[in-house]
């Protein structure tokens, strides 16, 4: 299973594809997508949109696993991330690709087995458990890892809940 884990944002949005084998999880690629300060927020929006669309199709993930947004003091910045995030959203959705999305607790709690983890220790988490030499950067690159981890180690009850409702839903035929 291939995993695009994506940090929302409108300034940077972190990106991470893995693909899991087995018990291992080997990173494909990872990185950011930074849009300029100053400029319109629709303009922003796009570049976020095309560049997501340019990901999904050069690396053809199977999901999409996405941090859910916490609220915080900033409304402003609040509004403005939940926008690039529906447009990444939108970009998945027009390509069939399934969406979860997980909050920074699920993320904490799927690396490093603690909800109330430090940044550093999640961070720190995903580097190991991806055989990586430095902790990527910037800070959402790592965010972004540690979406799709969370993804990888949620999969097998996504699935069998998944089955589950699957099942349910036939025997109301």
């Amino acid at each position: 299973m291939k995993i695009i884990g994506i940090d929302p944002g409108i300034a940077i949005v972190g990106f991470g594809i893995i693909v899991q084998r087995g018990s291992r999880l080997v990173p494909e690629q990872y990185g950011s997508i930074q849009t300029r300060a100053g400029l319109e927020t629709a303009t922003r929006l796009k570049q976020v949109y095309d560049a997501t669309v340019e990901l999904l199709h050069k690396y053809q993930p199977d999901v999409m696993a996405i941090e859910k947004l916490y609220f915080n003091r900033n409304v402003t910045t609040a509004f403005t991330v939940g926008q690039a995030r529906g447009v990444m959203m939108l970009a998945a959705e027009q390509q069939g690709i399934p969406i979860y999305e997980y909050t920074p607790l699920q993320v904490k709690q799927a690396t490093v087995g603690y909800g109330k983890a430090e940044k550093k220790q999640v961070q720190e988490m995903v580097r190991m458990l991806l055989s990586l030499k430095d902790i990527p950067r910037p800070d959402d690159v790592a965010d972004a890892l540690g979406v799709a981890i969370t993804h990888a180690h949620s999969a097998k009850l996504n699935d069998v809940v998944h089955h589950k409702h699957t099942l349910h839903d036939r025997s109301k035929r």
